[in-house]
């Protein structure tokens, strides 16, 4: 058996760079969340004055709490649309199967800039207006095909072999989904859902055009903090976030080992 390849000195040193390209940057803001200066002034002296300012932000928080909103019902609605779409395209013919599946490419590729402008127009002529709950419309049209793709491939390496001898011993298509075919598939929901909470959270372009004044989500309001004045606070609640996503990650992955073991 032949040995496997070893990576060059060059190919450690790209390693590395890249790495330090990446995740340098949010280091050092981590790090300035916990500096007393708002000027980002050296020496370093830790503080905890930032996070306590940021306790009593109640415009971040509302923000923050519109935010989480969203993407919560946004992971539901997509990931439970999504997971029956991609099933239908697995394991059924549909009629304009291939013109479906064409469908899924366009929020994707299109800009999101292109995307919000339009859905404000098409909201504004239709009556739906803006508000959160035409930001979750816009969500769920975005995550969909995240959400159909991810659960898509993971049907697409389970055959219907299970599925089959369930339904000979008696099984209803229902108690066939339930018992064999979601707990099969869902490390590829569990993946889809974090794709479709990450979108909706992250979200910035349409949320910002479908905002109503007053009612903003936390990248909006971030956005315009930065425009008035960057304080630190900022960086104590994009310190918040990362943790929280770094330990919604690891309990997942901890579940479903995604790659083995």
């Amino acid at each position: 058996m032949p040995a496997a390849p070893r990576i060059s000195a060059f190919g450690y040193g790209y390693l590395a760079a890249l790495l330090v390209f990446i995740y340098l940057p949010i280091v050092i803001m981590m790090a300035m969340a916990f500096n007393e200066s708002s000027n980002y002034e050296l020496p370093f002296r830790f503080s905890l004055i930032w996070f306590e300012q940021l306790a009593g932000n109640e415009v971040l928080w509302r923000a923050g709490r519109n935010s989480m909103l969203l993407a919560a019902v946004n992971t539901v609605v997509a990931t439970v649309i999504g997971t029956m779409a991609a099933l239908a395209f697995a394991r059924y013919k549909v009629r304009g199967h291939a013109f479906l599946q064409v469908l899924l490419v366009p929020p994707m590729a299109v800009p999101w800039l292109i995307l919000a402008t339009s859905m404000l127009i098409f909201f504004y002529y239709t009556g739906i207006g803006r508000g959160l709950h035409a930001m979750l419309l816009a969500h769920v049209a975005l995550s969909l095909p995240y959400v159909v793709i991810v659960v898509g491939a993971r049907l697409q390496s389970f055959g219907v072999d299970l599925e089959e001898a369930a339904a000979t011993l008696g099984a209803t298509p229902l108690q066939t989904f339930f018992r064999v075919t979601l707990p099969v598939i869902a490390p590829g929901v569990a993946a889809a859902a974090l794709f479709a909470f990450g979108i909706s959270f992250d979200q910035f372009v349409t949320s910002y055009f479908l905002s109503p004044p007053g009612v903003t989500t936390l990248p909006v309001e971030i956005y315009a903090s930065i425009r008035k004045g960057f304080t630190p606070e900022i960086n104590a609640i994009s310190t918040l976030i990362i943790v929280l996503s770094m330990a919604l990650l690891l309990l997942v992955s901890r579940f479903y080992r995604f790659g083995g073991r």
